[in-house]
């Protein structure tokens, strides 16, 4: 499912010159301890993140990500001996069967056998995926007890370091429950405990849905206009008591806060099936494939505001959040956090920002 969306912009439109030295490489020191670049009314403000429950209402409802990110990188060697490292892109729910990214000096036949890391072997079942792009192996037993076991933190390319353990625990949120992402929905990272509490305290609510994140997020857009782009699929859910407590929440005036990126595509994507299906309801529930592609032009139909970390110049996401609080807004907010020395992407700090021409019920 991806509605189109025509845009007069081109990918350069969305590009920006970031110093390298603020790619954020590990942490802050505490979660909530990260800097909050408040752009939810129509100035800016810095701030830290424990102060996000200051921002918002009682009756305001948070919507979280609740997928976990996997040990999806792997390191084997072929039965002809040569060296492969892999990321796992999804577990097939029920089997023993992944797709992956697969490099290798010369790619495994159909049949053929890789050993990973030393333990266990999986057999080569072809290859899968958008054009062919990934392959499709069965392990020698639960993906996911073998990944944990043998599998590493599979940080994002630009993190120059080797994941350790403060990886495992810190590039995963406090509240992951459905493992499947080989990404961490990074608006997320910066909850802790004494945030969530003071959430409630305030009357703020919180639901969850879950988007298995796929390493295309961080693919970037290799074409000039944006309608060329194909974007990639995730795996989604909405239960049916997330859709009810939106539905609540919009009935009593109340505002919806994406956390993430992830949280707002399926949301979104949601609101697009339950029109395309003719439902009188807000949103689709139950589980689905989305490719939703959002752009500015983009008719938002559920999410009042945003929290997000700062993206990757010329990547959908930055068209995502250009469509979501306007083009020159995020130009303005994107200058501000270089000149401020806000720290970028994953490990890096974050923004609120609401939706442009947004007005309250």
């Amino acid at each position: 499912m991806s509605p189109s969306l025509p845009s007069a912009h081109t990918v350069a439109d969305f590009d920006f010159d970031l110093p390298p030295e603020l790619v954020a490489q590990h942490p802050a020191a505490e979660r909530s301890g990260s800097r909050l670049l408040d752009a939810s009314a129509t100035g800016m403000t810095d701030r830290v993140f424990r102060e996000l429950p200051n921002l918002l209402d009682a009756g305001d409802l948070l919507v979280f990500n609740n997928t976990r990110v996997i040990k999806a990188r792997l390191y084997g060697v072929k039965a002809t001996g040569g060296s492969v490292e892999a990321l796992v892109e999804r577990v097939l729910p029920g089997t023993q069967e992944v797709w992956m990214h697969l490099r290798a000096s010369k790619s495994p036949k159909p049949g053929s056998r890789v050993r990973f890391a030393d333990s266990f072997d999986a057999e080569v079942l072809g290859r899968c995926g958008p054009d062919n792009g990934l392959f499709h192996l069965r392990f020698a037993g639960d993906p996911f007890a073998l990944l944990e076991a043998h599998g590493h933190v599979p940080l994002p390319p630009y993190i120059a370091h080797a994941d350790d353990a403060d990886d495992v625990r810190r590039y995963q949120t406090v509240f992951a429950a459905e493992p499947g992402a080989v990404a961490a929905p990074t608006a997320a990272l910066h909850f802790d405990e004494a945030v969530l509490a003071a959430l409630a305290e305030r009357g703020v609510g919180t639901a969850e849905v879950t988007l298995h994140v796929g390493a295309g997020t961080f693919q970037p857009v290799r074409v000039d206009r944006i309608a060329d782009h194909k974007m990639h699929s995730e795996w989604c859910q909405v239960s049916p008591e997330t859709a009810a407590r939106i539905a609540e929440t919009k009935a009593a005036g109340g505002r919806v806060l994406a956390v993430g990126t992830t949280t707002l595509r399926t949301l979104e994507s949601a609101a697009v099936a339950a029109r395309q299906a003719g439902l009188a309801e807000l949103l689709q529930t139950g589980s689905r494939e989305t490719d939703i592609f959002i752009t500015p032009g983009f008719q938002f139909q559920v999410v009042d505001r945003l929290l997000t970390n700062f993206h990757l110049p010329r990547s959908t996401l930055m068209m995502l959040v250009s469509a979501f609080a306007g083009y020159e807004r995020i130009r303005e907010l994107y200058a501000h956090a270089i000149a401020h020395r806000y720290r970028f992407f994953s490990y890096g700090d974050a923004m609120l920002l609401s939706r442009l021409h947004a007005t309250r019920p």
